[in-house]
C-alpha cells in the first residue's frame, strides 16, 4: 500500500491532474475488462466476473464494470479479503499488469443480502474452502450469545483434538475407571497415604455424580450401575437421556486428553496450596508480624513470597465463604 499527495498552485495544473488521474483509472479499468473477456470465452460456456476491491471504486468506474457484465464489490475490509483468498482460493493482486487466470479464485454463487438492517455479501459454492462463517440466527440476543459460545466450544473441542492427537471416553468413562483403580492400589498403600487416595478415587465420583444430576436421575443409582458394570471389564459411562449406562466409544462420546490434564495439574496445585498453610506457620511466630517473618533464614525469598501469595488466596476465599454463611444466618434469624 502506498499513500502518495499531489500539489498544484493553478487551475489549470489542476485539471491536467484531474485528467491524468481520470485516464489512469480507466486505463486499469479497461485492462480488468480485457482479461474478464479473455478468462470468461476461454473456458467455452459463459461465466461470470466478481471483483472484490479493499479501497474506493468511483461511480464511472462501476458503470464501465457493470457495462461489462463485472460485479465489483469495494471498501472489502482486510481480513476479509484474506479469508476470501482461503475460501474461494487465487491470489491477492495490488497490480493489473501481467495479469493470469492463476491469480484468480472460484465460487459459484456470490449475492448480496440483507439482514435486519445490514447488507452482507455471501459467497457459495466454493470448491475446497480453508475458511467459512457460520450464520447463526435467533429470536433474541440471549440465544444468539448461547449458540455461539456452543459453537466456539465445539470448535476448540476440534483442534484440541487435532493437537493432542488422542482422546478420552466421556460421559464420566475415565472417573469411574481411574476411580476403581485407585480403590485397588489403596491395598498396594500404607499409612495415612491410603486415606489420601481413598479420597482422591471419591472426588473423582464427582463428575458422574453431577451428570447423572443433571440429567435428572439418582447419582447414587447410577455409581452403583456404573461400577457394576465396569467391574465386568466393560467401558461405560452414563447415557443423559435415560440414565442407563452406556459404551462411550461406540457411542462416540470424547472427551479432550488436555481437559483431563489439567484437572488433574489443577488437584495438585492446590493440593501443595494447601500444604503451604502448615509450612508457613513454622516460620511465623505472631499472625501480624510478617515483616520479622520475612526474614527467616530458614525460609527462601522465593519459597516465602511463593508460599505467602498462596495463603493470601486461600484466606480471601475463606473469608468470602465467612461473610455468604453470615448473610445466611442473618436471614435465617430474621
Amino acid at each position: 500500500e502506498v499513500n502518495s499527495s499531489f500539489f498544484y498552485s493553478t487551475s489549470e495544473q489542476r485539471e491536467k491532474l484531474v485528467e491524468s488521474e481520470r485516464k489512469h483509472v480507466d486505463d486499469k479499468v479497461r485492462k480488468i475488462v480485457e482479461f474478464k473477456k479473455h478468462v470468461c470465452s476461454a473456458e467455452g460456456a459463459p461465466r461470470n466476473f466478481v471483483l472484490i476491491n479493499q479501497k474506493g471504486i468511483d461511480p464511472l468506474s462501476l458503470d464501465l464494470l457493470q457495462k461489462n457484465g463485472i460485479f465489483a464489490l469495494r471498501r472489502a475490509k482486510r481480513r476479509n479479503m484474506e479469508r476470501l483468498q482461503l475460501v474461494c482460493g487465487g491470489v491477492a493482486q495490488n497490480s493489473v499488469d501481467d495479469l493470469n487466470s492463476d491469480v484468480l479464485g472460484y465460487a459459484g454463487l456470490v449475492y448480496e443480502h440483507t439482514l435486519g438492517e445490514e447488507k452482507y455479501t455471501f459467497v457459495e459454492e466454493v470448491k475446497d474452502p480453508k475458511s467459512v462463517t457460520l450464520l447463526i440466527k435467533g429470536p433474541n440476543a440471549h440465544s444468539i450469545a448461547q449458540i455461539n459460545d456452543a459453537v466456539r466450544d465445539g470448535l476448540r473441542a476440534v483442534k484440541n483434538t487435532i493437537e493432542d492427537g488422542s482422546v478420552v471416553a466421556g460421559a464420566g468413562a475415565f472417573q469411574v475407571a481411574a476411580s476403581q483403580h485407585l480403590t485397588k492400589f489403596k491395598a498396594q498403600v500404607k499409612g495415612r497415604a491410603k486415606m489420601g487416595v481413598a479420597a482422591f478415587a471419591e472426588a473423582l465420583l464427582i463428575i458422574p455424580k453431577v451428570l447423572a444430576q443433571n440429567g435428572g436421575f439418582d447419582a447414587q443409582d447410577v455409581i452403583v450401575a456404573l461400577q457394576e458394570e465396569h467391574a465386568e471389564g466393560h467401558t461405560v459411562g452414563i447415557d443423559l437421556q435415560t440414565g442407563e449406562t452406556l459404551d462411550p466409544v461406540t457411542d462416540g462420546t470424547w472427551d479432550n486428553y488436555r481437559v483431563h490434564r489439567h484437572m488433574l495439574h489443577s488437584c495438585s496445585r492446590m493440593r501443595l496450596g494447601n500444604n503451604d498453610i502448615p509450612r508457613l506457620t513454622r516460620y511465623e511466630t505472631t499472625p501480624i508480624a510478617h515483616a520479622n517473618n520475612l526474614a527467616h533464614p530458614q525460609c527462601p525469598s522465593k519459597t516465602r513470597s511463593a508460599v505467602i501469595a498462596s495463603n493470601l488466596l486461600l484466606v480471601d476465599e475463606m473469608m468470602r465463604a465467612g461473610r455468604s454463611s453470615l448473610k445466611g444466618a442473618e436471614t435465617v434469624g430474621n
